[in-house]
């Protein structure tokens, strides 16, 4: 069983992640849409969705953004805090409602505040998971504050370009399980 701690994935994964051609984000970002989708009836849900760090060859989540918004789901996006490391979640209104952060991030400057209980789904960013449904972000907690806050219906899927790997081995009690995670290959039920 290959395990590997949180660390050493969080390393690995940016280095594979970075090796992608843009063609083949494209296309993984085109089938994991599809896949959510599909695996999940998203119509007329409140979503929580990031928008990639693109410098980063996060998955296109535009794709979703666009899906969500056609079937009337409602769609809120974050706004990290580094100071308190918090994310406030705005709905989204359209594309000059948004600006970019100093870390590369597409944030709401403006929108009405969702409460995080009101969540029917949490898309989570990610840049490795194991096959329990642990995951591994940048590394400051962010989404793990956030998820704790989350109603006890919210579903957590996670988005990953790669796939997992067999075991986290440093979990801890702040890590929060996702539900699933769609990679372009499969959706992954935890």
């Amino acid at each position: 069983m290959l395990q590997i701690d949180k660390q050493s994935c969080r390393k690995a994964s940016l280095t594979k992640r970075g090796l992608i051609p843009p063609k083949d984000i494209r296309e993984g970002s085109e089938l994991i849409c599809t896949k959510l989708f599909s695996a999940y009836n998203l119509e007329g849900k409140m979503l929580s969705l990031f928008l990639p760090i693109e410098h980063k060859n996060e998955i296109d989540t535009y794709l979703i953004l666009e899906k969500a918004l056609s079937i009337d789901s409602s769609v809120a996006i974050p706004k990290a805090n580094f100071e308190t490391l918090d994310l406030v979640h705005k709905l989204y209104e359209g594309p000059t409602q948004l600006e970019m952060s100093s870390y590369g991030i597409p944030e709401p400057k403006h929108g009405k505040v969702i409460n995080p209980s009101l969540f029917d789904y949490v898309i989570v960013p990610l840049l490795c998971f194991d096959k329990r449904g642990y995951r591994v972000g940048y590394g400051k907690g962010f989404y793990d504050r956030f998820l704790k806050k989350c109603g006890p219906k919210t579903q957590f899927v996670g988005l990953s370009l790669l796939d997992p790997v067999e075991e986290l081995l440093d979990v801890d009690q702040y890590d929060i399980l996702m539900h699933a995670c769609v990679t372009p290959r499969d959706v992954f039920r935890f």
